[in-house]
């Protein structure tokens, strides 16, 4: 009985341990996204942080904000520009996004395309890259690389895809 009444005891301690503090914890801003498909379709972990910023300001774009807003219109193409890179974006009248066209210049390109590229071309190297990404609402987004390479005085462009397939 000794026992049971000091493991009472010692039981009714430990809550009290546990027990939450007087202030609360206050939580940073949660953002919402409506064009979530958007953003799990096109993204890519090797990205620039810019240019993944963009992608979530288009799929935060609210439409009604514009100055040409009508109910009446059904499509509404609107042009997201940085220096690195630009998006054209096509939003039906909900505000959901139906289609991009995304071209992004000189990015820092992920590892499968560089050791595609120099496993076929050695002793190039690599001067302009441009990477590209197409979105069509219900398919998966289309990207692709259009890399220029140089040896010396020559020059040839080659195309891959996200995996560094040459295409």
């Amino acid at each position: 009985m000794k026992k049971v009444i000091i493991g009472l005891f010692i039981f009714g301690l430990t809550f009290q341990m546990y027990a939450q503090d007087p202030d609360p914890i206050k939580l940073d801003e949660v953002i919402l996204v409506h064009n979530y498909k958007y953003l799990s379709s096109t993204d890519a972990t090797d990205m620039p942080i810019e240019a993944d910023q963009l992608q979530i300001r288009v799929a935060n774009f609210d439409i009604k904000t514009l100055d040409v807003y009508a109910d009446e219109y059904e499509f509404y193409d609107v042009y997201f520009i940085i220096p690195d890179g630009k998006i054209l974006a096509t939003y039906d009248s909900n505000g959901k996004i139906l289609r991009t066209a995304e071209k992004y210049k000189d990015v820092d390109l992920p590892m499968p395309i560089l050791k595609s590229v120099l496993k076929r071309f050695p002793n190039w190297d690599i001067t302009k890259d441009v990477y590209l990404v197409k979105y069509t609402e219900g398919e998966e987004a289309k990207k692709k690389y259009k890399i220029t390479l140089t040896n010396g005085d020559q020059r040839i462009k080659v195309k891959l895809d996200a995996e560094g397939n040459f295409l």
